[in-house]
């Protein structure tokens, strides 16, 4: 199929319902988005790598969870989902700045470890942003992306423990849920973030 001819909403479309040229498409056509927002933003500790990694899960999400009925076309929701991914990471990779480096990762750890009501880093990044629909539905749908690209590098599990990871949920949640130590989870979402470099 020519692509050319298609708008990106008709490509991501295509995408998401198992088309794999269409997904390779689009996502070849927006890692020059992703490499250019990585380099506005810096991990202490980390390279450059790192950040496109964060990014290229950002362009995961906003496949997965683009609405063509709203008024925002996709590039619009995919910079705000790239940009949101990697401001995240560098504000958990801030805070836990004296942890090794790759506990960075969590989107769902408390901000503080005293805190009762277990308000997530997510939360708080989020703030007023959340108020917006676009911002609700990255939390709210469900894992999206089957039959496509990251069923051809990522393993079952590790699919598996991104999808639980993209959707917010905690290491101890996740550990739990696959009866799976913290650290094993840890490891597994460090091969995905590798795999996807590849991609970009």
């Amino acid at each position: 199929m020519n692509y050319s001819i298609l708008s990106d909403e008709e490509i991501v479309i295509l995408g998401r319902s198992g088309d794999k040229a269409a997904l390779e498409h689009i996502m070849s056509e927006y890692k020059h988005i992703v490499r250019q927002k990585a380099k506005d933003y810096f991990i202490v500790g980390a390279d450059r790598d790192d950040i496109v990694q964060e990014g290229m899960i950002g362009l995961f999400k906003a496949i997965r969870d683009f609405d063509n009925t709203k008024l925002s076309s996709f590039k619009t929701f995919a910079q705000m989902c790239i940009k949101r991914q990697i401001i995240t990471a560098i504000k958990t990779a801030t805070r836990q700045k004296h942890m090794p480096l790759n506990s960075y990762v969590s989107l769902s750890k408390a901000v503080f470890d005293d805190d009762t009501t277990e308000r997530s880093l997510l939360d708080t990044i989020a703030g007023a942003e959340s108020l917006d629909p676009e911002y609700r539905v990255v939390e709210k749908e469900s894992f999206f992306i089957t039959k496509n690209k990251i069923d051809e590098i990522l393993s079952e599990f590790e699919v598996r423990v991104l999808q639980m990871y993209v959707d917010g949920k905690s290491y101890r949640d996740i550990s739990a849920q696959l009866d799976r130590s913290p650290k094993s989870i840890d490891n597994a979402l460090q091969r995905v973030k590798r795999k996807i470099a590849g991609i970009a």
